[in-house]
């Protein structure tokens, strides 16, 4: 498993935008999307409204990757 960031293409409300996680991220991105049942670009859009502007969306997304198996 190489630990290179891939880089992905998501819409954020009509915006497409790039971002770039580690495989195993990207996994479990679309793993909790799919356990709440709504797609990825909507939980992605979800994280970008709710992070501090001061944060880049895939330090947010990772962050909030391991908050949520952390409160399993």
């Amino acid at each position: 498993m190489s630990g290179r960031p891939q880089k992905r293409s998501l819409t954020l409300r009509g915006h497409r935008t790039s971002v770039s996680l580690e495989r195993p991220f990207w996994d479990a991105f679309r793993h909790i999307a799919q356990e709440k049942n709504i797609p990825i670009n909507a939980l992605a859009s979800d994280i970008d409204a709710d992070r501090d502007p001061d944060t880049g969306l895939a330090s947010a997304i990772r962050v909030y990757v391991l908050a949520y198996y952390m409160h399993r």
